[in-house]
């Protein structure tokens, strides 16, 4: 229905930068017809750049969207079923692929200025469409921020199952598919925004919903007192416990900077 943007700039920050900013936030906004209702501005604290020898600030955007459901409706993560198919759709791991090259050479990414499709961090496309399709569908639902692994662990526990996942089901999306360990960045990478969902193995799911593809990569159980939560099935037919290990708000980090 809305968002509201409260936007946080250092001083020295140039005008065009901003301009450019609500450029590209306003068109996705007009491309999903959702109105910019209102939000703030102000100065960001400065911070020191010893670097640099000047007083920069972040950049600090806080966006909140507002919308609606008809009453009844809403697809939560609690409603998975013992026996229900798990889905997720379009690719995953192209987000944290595109932010490791992003990392490694920001000059190459740095001239895309304008939303094109096949950059999932730079331009990332909310799927609703998608969502509204699904909502007579699915039990449950969840948007893939932190990662396959950490939001199925959220969806198992909050719908009290256990799931059983088929590595070769994975879509895995073609930046991720070039990088040294595709697999964990489809699992763990985090950031695509793509929905984890599932639904009766009788529900007519189709293959693609408004031009995005939709994949059937895993399985329903029931929760064992003993057993772990999710299951792997690797390309060899081994199965092997499946860790969260995508992002986790507040995990304390250790020395050599690993989670």
């Amino acid at each position: 229905m809305a968002v509201f943007l409260s936007l946080a700039v250092p001083a020295r920050l140039p005008a065009v930068w901003v301009h450019r900013f609500l450029d590209g936030f306003l068109a996705l906004a007009r491309k999903h017809r959702v109105e910019l209702a209102g939000g703030d501005t102000a100065q960001s604290p400065a911070i020191s750049n010893a670097a640099s020898e000047q007083n920069d600030g972040l950049i600090l955007a806080h966006v909140v969207a507002v919308g609606q459901v008809p009453r009844g409706k809403a697809v939560l993560r609690r409603g998975a079923r013992v026996g229900d198919w798990i889905y997720v759709t379009g690719a995953l791991g192209g987000a944290a692929a595109e932010l490791a090259a992003l990392e490694k050479s920001p000059g190459r990414l740095g001239r895309i200025t304008e939303a094109a499709t096949g950059h999932p961090h730079l331009y990332p496309e909310p799927r609703l469409a998608v969502g509204r399709r699904l909502r007579g569908l699915a039990h449950a639902m969840i948007d893939l921020s932190d990662g396959l692994s950490t939001d199925l662990a959220h969806l198992c526990e909050e719908s009290g199952v256990a799931v059983v996942i088929d590595e070769l089901a994975l879509p895995v999306h073609a930046l991720a598919s070039d990088a040294a360990n595709p697999l964990h960045l489809a699992l763990h990478g985090g950031e695509d925004y793509e929905l984890l969902f599932t639904a009766a193995p009788s529900a007519r799911v189709p293959r693609k919903v408004a031009g995005v593809a939709i994949h059937r990569i895993g399985t329903v159980c029931k929760a064992r007192r003993r057993g772990p939560r999710m299951v792997l099935v690797r390309r060899d037919g081994e199965q092997a416990p499946l860790e969260a290990l995508g992002w986790e708000h507040f995990r304390q980090v250790k020395s050599d900077g690993r989670r």
